[in-house]
């Protein structure tokens, strides 16, 4: 199954595609998403309003589990158990969200096969286009069977 993540993501999840969240990279495990500064997103001191920032970092977080798990969509749905998320600096200007999966497939898939229903953490870092870190965010997923 070969299909772009990025493309999936803004065709499937319309909020992320209204607040205009682009893709820099797309790897096994490992995605970059980007939002551009607009004065509609900021919040009451100017810089980037606090839900527009946990939600870049979702979106990066969904892209990441699609770029590993893509191909079980046919069999079971993907959804957020838990989400944490740290703000450590105001965030001026354009927002960059990195986002690393902390589980490996094999044995995601193992739980997946075995009729569990497995959860597992992708961790964000949340940063300017200058690379100032603003904000941490950890995103637990898990695969609901679709039996």
């Amino acid at each position: 199954m070969t299909f772009d993540v990025g493309d999936l993501m803004l065709q499937s999840v319309p909020f992320a595609r209204t607040l205009g969240v682009s893709f820099d990279k797309v790897e096994p495990g490992h995605v970059i998403a980007r939002l551009a500064d607009r004065d509609d997103l900021h919040n009451h001191v100017g810089g980037a309003h606090a839900g527009v920032l946990f939600s870049v970092a979702e979106t990066a977080s969904g892209a990441t589990m699609l770029s590993v798990f893509g191909d079980q969509l046919s069999r079971a749905t993907p959804l957020v158990t838990n989400a944490t998320i740290r703000y450590s600096k105001i965030a001026k200007g354009e927002i960059v969200a990195e986002a690393r999966l902390q589980a490996t497939r094999e044995e995601v898939v193992a739980r997946l096969d075995a009729g569990e229903r497995p959860e597992f953490d992708v961790l964000i870092e949340i940063r300017t286009a200058d690379g100032t870190p603003v904000s941490e965010m950890t995103v637990t997923w898990t695969f609901k069977s679709r039996r």
